[in-house]
């Protein structure tokens, strides 16, 4: 009989994981498991037969509370087996007792529903170039984010996210060949993203701003940096001035996913948080 074992994953694995996502047509970006790995070594799983990898699922902890779980893959071939399922419950069981969110496409919903899982609010991915003469509102500068001190990058981030992540955002912003821009008024933060190279279409995420304004400055700016201008953003509904914006520059609808939690929908701010950071990682 074939063994199967549920093992951490290493941080080759990571990089194999990132493989597997872009064959399921999710484009990750090409240094995301660098800030992946820091932001919890352990909370990546591997589930593996007579040794080789077939099926994943990533669990990350943030915080005492907070969870959030990607990666649920299994190797299309071995898909119906059981092996999907038995990496899932091993991964829910590192998360018990905390709110975990999730981004699941389509297909896999009803089936998020069955676990306790319940839909917050969907994100669209909208891709292409924006539209051009975007100017920076009056006021404000774009600097480059790894010029301000790091807390000060951080607390901002923590407003439109559920727990701190710093161990993730510090590499996250400083990968090789991603930019990362914050948008300064009154010597005060009023917007922050992070463009990074993909296999198709540069990401910007997370996109959080004070306004459409600042936000679309941040896209365009980002945008000039990207190989062909060609980036996505995924754009959640609960902030429906994000979705406006996303059509105003220009940017098609592409890939659809829900954000969906176990318990409450966590208190951040939404009306800042015009694109998520990552489907795996929230």
């Amino acid at each position: 009989m074939p063994t199967f074992e549920i093992t951490a994953a290493s941080a080759d694995d990571i990089d194999m994981l990132g493989e597997w996502a872009h064959a399921e047509g999710w484009n990750p970006g090409r240094t995301d498991s660098h800030a992946f790995f820091a932001a919890d070594p352990r909370g990546f799983l591997i589930g593996r037969l007579d040794g080789e990898p077939v099926s994943s699922v990533s669990v990350v902890r943030y915080g005492s509370g907070h969870g959030f779980l990607g990666f649920y893959l299994t190797r299309p071939e071995l898909r119906g087996r059981g092996y999907g399922i038995r990496v899932w419950r091993a991964g829910m069981d590192r998360l018990a007792g905390r709110n975990v969110g999730l981004d699941g496409v389509v297909a896999q919903q009803p089936n998020y529903r069955k676990s306790g899982f319940l839909p917050a609010w969907t994100n669209m991915r909208w891709a292409g170039r924006p539209a051009a003469g975007v100017t920076t509102p009056p006021g404000v500068r774009l600097v480059d984010g790894r010029s301000l001190p790091f807390d000060r990058l951080a607390g901002y981030d923590r407003r439109f996210f559920p727990a701190e992540r710093d161990s993730f955002l510090a590499p996250w912003i400083s990968a090789p060949r991603s930019a990362a821009l914050a948008a300064v008024s009154d010597g005060e933060l009023c917007g922050f993203a992070v463009l990074r190279p993909c296999r198709t279409a540069s990401r910007i995420g997370p996109l959080h701003a004070a306004s459409p304004e600042v936000a679309a400055a941040l896209v365009s700016a980002l945008a000039a940096t990207a190989p062909d201008a060609e980036i996505a953003i995924d754009v959640p509904d609960i902030n429906p001035p994000a979705v406006r914006l996303a059509e105003q520059l220009g940017l098609t609808p592409s890939f659809e996913t829900a954000r969906m939690y176990t318990g409450p929908v966590p208190d951040v701010d939404h009306t800042g948080l015009f694109g998520i950071t990552s489907l795996e990682l929230g």
